[in-house]
């Protein structure tokens, strides 16, 4: 069996990752090549093209790219076509992976989708395309299956895999003691964790913000989480005050040991309320792309904490909202023990994993994959 796997971001190259090794420990002779990263390279997949060179945020920056991600479609469409595979899984990534659905269907390649274009949020319209286009549906978050079944399209369920995805690390995890050895950070400070994002451009604009209160906590150490799509010196450029530190490429055990964070929005809120650490969600993007977006996207909230739970869980601070004053205001209240905000939020996370579904969201999509292909 050979099959095609398509992500172009750094949440999906984590999730593709954890549905190859299910795939491989269930049907260990699958051939797999794909579009992807580093983790669903050590996972198994033949990565033809990185997800760094697919990166590009808003409307703007679309436009502004328009011939590589020209090019980008027919490279994909060649190495699809010469591979020759079984069934294609995308993994999110609408813009890339609907259009690739339709190559797809129109040269009889099943296709799977794995992790749901937000269609919820905006461009509900592209549920008619994905019922042509998209053969088998895997959801992950508990409001998309009535969503799409009042459209008339079944989708299946199978729980968030940042469940499994955080399982798995906790069985490797380091103790705060080799964490704070390892990255040679001080141990006498509790840590709020950075987590910029993990595209240079949305690096630049939030985190000179982040950083802006760093003065007003002495008593905590700033710790940026770097991504590693990213080079280390970028990240060091912002770096100014004693306080702050840099951790490449370790995310979760910087979450594990963290007493708050500030986050931007996206897979990175509902990552960090896992770990149950109080965050502040900080989001301001291209002031144009924001416009835009504001006037056709159709949900209250921006982060996953509160569009799962449908209400504010968690504070979002968006676009001119996104100040130094506001993130004090906020932080202040997450960092007392005693405080009410920082209590309730830590209960309502314990909700918050319920509905995700627990585990095993990976080895279930794997056996549907299977099951299906198998028929």
């Amino acid at each position: 069996m050979k099959l095609f796997i398509i992500s172009g971001e750094a949440s999906g190259d984590l999730h593709g990752s954890n549905l190859v090794k299910e795939l491989l420990l269930q049907k260990p002779n699958i051939e797999i090549k794909g579009w992807g990263g580093d983790l669903m390279e050590k996972a198994g997949v033949n990565i033809l093209k990185h997800y760094r060179e697919l990166a590009f945020m808003g409307f703007w920056e679309v436009i502004t790219n328009i011939r590589t991600i020209s090019k980008n479609f027919k490279l994909c469409k060649e190495q699809i076509v010469d591979f020759k595979p079984d069934a294609i899984i995308f993994i999110d990534y609408p813009g890339f992976n609907l259009r690739m659905a339709d190559f797809c269907k129109e040269h009889n390649i099943p296709t799977l989708y794995y992790i749901s274009p937000q269609v919820w949020a905006w461009k509900q319209s592209r549920v008619k395309k994905i019922k042509k286009v998209v053969d088998q549906m895997y959801v992950i978050l508990p409001f998309e299956k009535p969503f799409y079944e009042n459209l008339g399209y079944n989708v299946t369920f199978v729980g968030h895999p940042l469940i499994d995805a955080i399982e798995q690390f906790r069985k490797v995890a380091l103790t705060k003691e080799a964490f704070l050895s390892k990255h040679q950070l001080n141990g006498d400070k509790k840590i709020i964790a950075l987590l910029p994002g993990s595209r240079k451009q949305e690096i630049s604009v939030k985190l000179p913000i982040m950083l802006s209160v760093v003065e007003q906590y002495p008593d905590y150490q700033f710790i940026i989480a770097g991504a590693p799509s990213q080079d280390e010196t970028f990240y060091r450029s912002f770096i100014t005050n004693e306080n702050v530190d840099l951790v490449m490429g370790d995310t979760y055990n910087l979450l594990n040991n963290a007493y708050a964070g500030l986050v931007t929005s996206g897979t990175a809120t509902l990552e960090t309320a896992l770990f149950k650490v109080p965050q502040v969600v900080c989001y301001k993007g291209n002031a144009l792309s924001y416009h835009i977006a504001k006037r056709i996207i159709k949900v209250k909230y921006i982060s996953l904490v509160n569009l799962i739970e449908d209400k504010e869980v968690v504070k979002e601070l968006i676009q001119n909202e996104l100040t130094k004053e506001n993130i004090d205001k906020e932080l202040k209240h997450l960092l007392d023990e005693e405080h009410s905000k920082r209590k309730k939020m830590l209960s309502d996370y314990n909700q918050l994993i319920e509905d995700c579904g627990g585990v095993g969201a990976s080895q279930k999509t794997a056996s549907l994959v299977l099951e299906y292909l198998q028929k």
